[in-house]
């Protein structure tokens, strides 16, 4: 075992206990690029503790589909290591893995067979690792891997990916760097049934979808049609779901390929039903976007082999990630934190917003969040028309998002400026009289984690 890759490690723990003591930092990257300095070759060492690898990969999705996926096998008494936390790139995947890895568990299973006749190869069962599009590719230069799941492919930070093309040449370089990797897609995505190589492609999709309690299906009014990846006419559809999700086919004969796994979902306002080869689970998620998540993950449990009644009782237990649909309490009141980061994800959370609650919107425009923030134009913020109450705006590009919901047709009265986001946050939980719910970008959740104001359970 090479020298430089334990000492990283023992770093990689040093300074993360310091962290955890010092709260100094919430350390999903800073450790990485610290390891990655010390032993460039780190993700490289990493390949022989861990028996199965699994990346998931895709615009929208990735945080709360890989975080079933972890906690399925966890409740499986599998050992697992992920990066629960969301980073995704280069070095916070190394900062996740260097933070859960134990290199003294290298020796364990030459211990554990010498006493036993048990062949224990790897002291770990799984990796699930959650990818940036973009580091895709630089991952798997070093990084075996046996499963990939593409959630779907949405406009995303221009800024960083260009337009769809780029983010999906992106991902099928990574593809091509693994010829037997076993392929997850989301067959219900034109982009994303359309990826090359590899090994075994297994598809899932949505057969139909039912709205309970006075929900109803809606489609943004910007709505466009989809070009076919095969030839670059637009699409037809037979059904349409969402975006671009939905059963289409093109004359030139691409077509949405045939699912292994056929899902047939129910909304309610507080969780999902799904049906899947007669197969049924229940979700403590809403949205038909979370639905999809849900989906992918079940579909590769079950490749896994995971029973699906363990998988039907252990959903119900799933806690979300931070900012997924997660609740907390800010002054005694139930808050709803919802990521919004891209058109497409803003108007599927912009369906869930209860208009009765106290609203609290804050964007900002930091390297992770994406430069241009011209996304808030194609979300449909019309849809918040209808809210009763103050909505609070915050963050470094505030006034853009004041000016949006000016044009979105909302009372200007309404609408309140704090670009300070601790102020802005203390504001509404002193001023909300009841429920609250926040839309936060991606750092600006980050800097929400840190605030002991926001409670996990109500106390």
């Amino acid at each position: 075992m090479k020298r430089t890759f334990l000492l990283s490690l023992l770093a990689a723990k040093s300074i993360g206990g310091a962290l955890k003591i010092t709260k100094l930092s919430g350390g999903t990257s800073i450790i990485g690029k610290i390891v990655l300095k010390m032993c460039p070759d780190f993700l490289s060492h990493t390949n022989k503790y861990i028996e199965t690898k699994i990346n998931v990969t895709g615009t929208n999705g990735k945080t709360t589909t890989s975080g079933l996926i972890s906690h399925l096998l966890k409740e499986s008494k599998k050992s697992v290591i992920n990066n629960a936390m969301g980073a995704n790139m280069i070095q916070g995947v190394v900062n996740a893995i260097s933070l859960q890895l134990n290199p003294f568990r290298y020796f364990l299973p030459i211990l554990i067979n010498k006493i036993t006749d048990k062949n224990i190869l790897f002291p770990y069962d799984y990796s699930v690792i959650e990818s940036d599009e973009a580091f895709l590719e630089v991952i798997y230069d070093k990084f075996d891997a046996n499963y990939l799941l593409v959630t779907n492919l949405f406009r995303d930070q221009l800024d960083r990916y260009g337009e769809l093309a780029t983010t999906k040449r992106l991902i099928q370089n990574g593809i091509d760097k693994k010829e037997n990797l076993k392929l997850i897609l989301n067959a219900d995505d034109p982009l994303v049934a359309s990826f090359q190589g590899g090994g075994k492609h297994i598809y899932y999709g949505v057969e139909n979808v039912e709205y309970k309690d006075g929900l109803e299906p809606s489609f943004a009014k910007t709505e466009e049609a989809f070009n076919c990846p095969n030839c670059g006419n637009p699409l037809s559809y037979e059904k349409k779901f969402y975006a671009q999700q939905g059963h289409y086919y093109c004359e030139c004969g691409y077509k949405r390929p045939e699912t292994k796994y056929k899902a047939y979902v129910t909304l309610y306002k507080d969780h999902s039903a799904i049906n899947i080869n007669y197969e049924y689970y229940e979700i403590p998620l809403v949205g038909l976007f979370n639905a999809y998540n849900a989906i992918g993950a079940i579909a590769l449990c079950r490749e896994l082999g995971l029973d699906p009644k363990e998988i039907q009782k252990n959903l119900k237990t799933f806690k979300v990630a931070f900012g997924r649909s997660e609740v907390k309490y800010l002054n005694g009141k139930r808050t709803l934190i919802q990521l919004i980061k891209n058109p497409i994800g803003a108007n599927e959370v912009l369906k869930t917003v209860d208009l009765d609650s106290n609203l609290l919107i804050i964007i900002n425009d930091n390297y992770a969040d994406g430069r241009d923030v011209s996304w808030l134009w194609d979300a449909e913020f019309e849809g918040l028309n209808g809210i009763q109450k103050e909505i609070v705006v915050s963050g470094t590009r505030a006034n853009d998002m004041a000016l949006r919901l000016k044009y979105a047709g909302v009372d200007t009265n309404k609408i309140k400026v704090i670009c300070d986001i601790k102020k802005a946050v203390e504001y509404i939980g002193k001023t909300a009289d009841n429920n609250i719910t926040i839309l936060p970008t991606y750092t600006a959740l980050l800097k929400l984690n840190k605030m002991k104001t926001l409670k996990k359970e109500n106390r």
